[in-house]
């Protein structure tokens, strides 16, 4: 069954799942003081999923999914990155650096939990990467899903190489009423992030265009979106030294992000694995709560295992035959 017909048959999620479930609490990291959204158990020793999200996004945005893993006894944390819900707002300068010194003061703190499996989307997913090349952070894996600018895009083209129609809208000398602003972002957002608009939630609508209540708060926000983009040109050096097992997961109907991307960035990591979802838009956290934690699972799960010290095998007695153990039962 793929996301949309799940979308359509009934409301995502398993029946186990309890948005309840998550617990929302505050935490100070790299001096951002942020809000944090946990599920699951807090066994110490364990395998820990952190949840990064997108630009002009929040932790609000895993939700579904952290309701999802936590039915599946999955240990994660989602926190709002600097600049965006409730955490503090970026400093002047340059905007990846600030993320990188946030993101390693999160994994640091989890590392207490035990092995960490780091995943993003978006700008989490570029911001996963960079946390990934450094050998000191505690990251037992990585899932990249959608993270922009590894291939030229439309979007990248126009903000990045082409910011005239920005600056001319920023310098119109009537600006546009607010109730317009937001009747524009109400139609774009769900076309942006979904795969399928039409089954778009009002209440994660409203949350991005939020972000957006007047003419001055837009301009303000095109104009950090044209900084990042001009930092995405240099965001990926090094990439290939990436070690840690890394899942790229390309969304097959995603507006923003091309599927080249995601080929590039596993040609350049050749240990990398290549997972492409046909039915997934640009958030398949939104699209496809259930199935984006079954993803995350499986992913985990792999991860667990391959840093788990394996037994040693015993060496067997002579005279003793060797007992076959079904393909099921070895399962």
């Amino acid at each position: 069954m793929t996301a949309m017909e799940r979308e359509k048959t009934a409301k995502p999620g398993s029946p186990h799942a309890d948005p309840a479930a998550v617990r929302v609490g505050y935490q100070s990291f790299a001096g951002y003081r942020t809000r944090v959204l946990e599920a699951g158990p807090r066994e110490r020793g364990s395998t820990r999923l952190v949840l990064l999200h997108g630009y002009c996004d929040s932790a609000d945005t895993w939700r579904p999914a952290l309701a999802e893993l936590a039915a599946a006894g999955v240990s994660v944390l989602a926190v709002d990155l600097p600049g965006f819900g409730e955490a503090d707002p970026l400093r002047p300068g340059a905007m990846l650096p600030q993320f990188d010194l946030f993101v390693d003061a999160v994994l640091t703190e989890q590392r207490r939990y035990g092995r960490i499996v780091l995943a993003g989307n978006s700008l989490g997913g570029t911001m996963s990467l960079r946390a990934a090349q450094s050998p000191r952070l505690p990251i037992a894996g990585v899932v990249s899903i959608a993270a922009p600018g590894l291939v030229d895009s439309w979007l990248v083209r126009t903000v990045g190489r082409y910011p005239l129609p920005l600056r001319l809208a920023a310098s119109l000398p009537l600006p546009v009423p607010g109730f317009l602003v937001r009747t524009i972002a109400e139609y774009v957002v769900p076309r942006l992030l979904y795969a399928d608009h039409v089954v778009a939630e009002a209440e994660q609508v409203r949350r991005f265009t939020s972000l957006f209540p007047d003419y001055r708060s837009a301009t303000t926000r095109l104009e950090q979106t044209r900084q990042l983009v001009s930092e995405l040109d240099e965001a990926y050096q090094g990439i290939e030294e990436i070690q840690v097992p890394l899942l790229v997961v390309v969304c097959g109907r995603d507006r923003l992000v091309s599927q080249a991307s995601g080929e590039r960035l596993h040609a350049l990591v050749p240990h990398s694995r290549l997972l492409v979802r046909a039915e997934w838009g640009h958030c398949p956290q939104l699209d496809d709560p259930a199935g984006l934690a079954e993803m995350l699972t499986y992913f985990a799960t792999g991860v667990f295992r391959q840093t788990c010290p394996q037994p040693t095998a015993k060496p067997k007695r002579r005279g003793t035959k060797p007992v076959s153990i079904p393909n099921a039962a070895a399962g």
